[in-house]
């Protein structure tokens, strides 16, 4: 069966194609209708890439101390595979991760491996000191708010190792996954290779709730607040028996949300290679979908692609689910780039460095002093003009991803060309090393719901901020800004809509200039007109500053963060004030940008009230 939608706004298109299709299946839920974690506004930290499978719990504590010294605090962990009891097999010292066989590997207890069970003297603890000692460690140690687990949707690659000691009640078998003619043309997978030879061992539909049950409950047990569930795509293959793929997916899919609803209060779940059909549609609940294919630190020709990828895909996913564009290195050549995207995403926000190993001048374009992020509200997709391009390979497009903040909108504009899936060499591949410089423009009409935030009496005129450049330009309803990038560069513009307060005064509010999400900072705006009200200030009535000006209007802000904070204002305002406390300003006159320094708040998620005459 196929449904077909149209309209004449590509979004509104995919939104409501998505809706009419979950009011007829009755299977899943829009993305509108899910409890977001809370996760997604702290910033995160993931072992994955800094440790891979050799993660400990010793590399779990350096990673955070290292983090939170620098002076930004993960408040969200990911501890990725490598904590699992799983079977025993001989390992290439030379490889990350053992390719081939590894792939095969499967579960054998729910409990946490020996490395976690350890301290620093190498002696076994007590048993109550190994996973749930090291969650309530960071928490108390670290301030870590949210600790997350990995495990596989199977239970582990290889799945559940058949009557394994403790766990013969799931009625596990082995099973031998079949890929379709079409994947196995596109894009062979050692994975796969490696399961269809070796089998996967398959908990039996009906007792995988008892399996995640169980799973979940001891986790919870340790502290842990929720999962990361990955290589969910296999369980499509393996339907042979079950009932047909569907069946399969959706029993596990809903055995999964159950125990998750049961012992996670905070849905807290990560959806991880789960681009299938069936998963989608069978999700009622989770809330986070994995958007793109990994992080690739060692490969060149991923970084352009990734960006890219993230953003189309968020087109159809972040109907479903708030997309994440995974991790990333903040000290890498390609950091800065990831970084911007990750800002302007939607996205969570979250490395996986090496202890030690960051660059905390980038980290703190991201992460505010609290360690929670200023995270954009919708999930970053592509502007209408470059919905129909090939921005990684046509060699004339700059990729464009717009997305809405609660009283402003930005663009993010970056030169993905260069690199793509080769249909030859079945990888990802640089096909140009020497791209060109690229030049586009950005109008206001770029951020496709940028009026739902201007408000009824908006006349189209806009403050435009380009962070790299630091320019702040006033642009007339319909104008544009040309922007020239050469690859793996980026330009973030940030379109401010201008309230006119009255006949020759205007203003709008920017953001914290020096974040990377700008307008994440600011919470709400009200103008109060003299007219209306008249408003107190400092504890007094404020009529004038001199004999010949008076107070036009007194302008409200809630604004979270610290640091260099941006208004735009067409005269230069009267009065500044943090939570009641008068603040010295600075204007300039050639474009109307006003500064002022907001401090470090003692709270956590603290809204300083602003207050500014004009």
């Amino acid at each position: 069966m196929v449904y077909m939608h149209a309209g004449t706004n590509p979004f509104e298109v995919i939104n409501q194609a998505v809706k009419a299709v979950e009011k007829h299946m009755q299977t899943f839920h829009h993305r509108e209708k899910k409890r977001l974690p809370s996760f997604l506004d702290m910033f995160g930290w993931c072992t994955w890439d800094a440790f891979y499978t050799d993660v400990t719990a010793e590399g779990v504590e350096e990673g955070l101390k290292s983090l939170s010294e620098g002076g930004t605090p993960p408040r969200f962990l990911i501890i990725d595979d490598g904590w699992q009891q799983i079977e025993s097999k001989a390992k290439d010292p030379d490889c990350v991760v053992q390719e081939g066989a590894q792939f095969a590997t499967m579960l054998t207890g729910i409990k946490e491996n020996a490395k976690f069970q350890k301290n620093k003297n190498g002696e076994h603890n007590e048993p109550t000191s190994g996973l749930k000692h090291l969650v309530d460690g960071v928490k108390k140690h670290h301030n870590v708010k949210n600790v997350y687990v990995w495990h596989a949707l199977a239970g582990y690659w290889g799945g559940v190792k058949p009557a394994a000691t403790g766990m013969e009640h799931y009625d596990t078998a082995l099973a031998y996954p079949v890929q379709s003619p079409g994947v196995l043309g596109n894009q062979p997978d050692i994975v796969m290779d490696s399961l269809s030879v070796h089998g996967l061992g398959l908990v039996h539909p009906k007792k995988v709730f008892n399996f995640y049950d169980e799973l979940h409950a001891y986790l919870a047990s340790c502290g842990v607040d929720g999962v990361k569930v990955d290589v969910q795509n296999i369980i499509e293959t393996l339907g042979a028996g079950h009932g047909g793929r569907v069946s399969l997916t959706r029993s596990y899919h809903h055995a999964l949300e159950a125990s998750i609803a049961r012992n996670f209060s905070d849905n807290g779940c990560i959806a991880c290679m789960c681009h299938n059909t069936d998963g989608l549609y069978s999700a009622k609940q989770t809330a986070v979908v994995r958007a793109s294919d990994d992080f690739y630190p060692r490969d060149p020709a991923s970084h352009t692609i990734h960006i890219s990828s993230v953003a189309y895909n968020s087109l159809f996913l972040g109907e479903f689910m708030q997309p994440d564009w995974d991790m990333f290195h903040s000290l890498h050549p390609a950091a800065e780039y990831h970084a911007a995207a990750r800002a302007i995403g939607g996205c969570p926000i979250y490395v996986s460095d090496k202890p030690g190993n960051h660059n905390f001048n980038l980290l703190r374009k991201l992460v505010l002093p609290d360690g929670s992020v200023l995270r954009a509200q919708l999930p970053g997709r592509p502007t209408r003009d470059s919905l129909f391009v090939d921005p990684a390979r046509d060699r004339t497009s700059l990729l464009k991803i717009w997305n809405m903040n609660k009283c402003t909108g930005v663009v993010g504009v970056f030169n993905c060309q260069g690199a793509g899936w080769c249909k030859v060499e079945k990888k990802t591949r640089i096909h140009d090393t020497s791209p060109g410089t690229l030049t586009s423009s950005v109008c206001a009409s770029d951020v496709d719901l940028i009026n739902q935030v201007a408000g009824a009496e908006w006349h189209g005129e806009t403050i435009v901020y380009a962070y790299r450049s630091s320019e702040v330009i006033r642009l007339p309803k319909g104008a544009s800004i040309p922007v020239t990038l050469k690859v793996l560069e980026f330009e973030l513009f940030h379109f401010c809509p201008i309230q006119e307060i009255a006949p020759g005064i205007s203003f709008a509010a920017i953001g914290l200039m020096d974040m990377f999400n700008t307008g994440g900072a600011i919470e709400e705006v009200e103008i109060y007109r003299t007219s209306d009200k008249q408003e107190l200030f400092d504890g007094e009535v404020t009529t004038s500053l001199s004999s010949n000006r008076t107070t036009t209007a007194t302008i409200a802000l809630k604004v979270r963060g610290s640091g260099k904070f941006g208004v735009y204002s067409s005269q230069r305002p009267l009065k500044f004030a943090v939570d009641g406390t008068k603040t010295d300003f600075n204007y300039n006159s050639e474009n109307g940008l006003t500064t002022f320094s907001i401090p470090i708040p003692q709270e956590d998620m603290y809204k300083w009230s602003i207050e500014i005459q004009v």
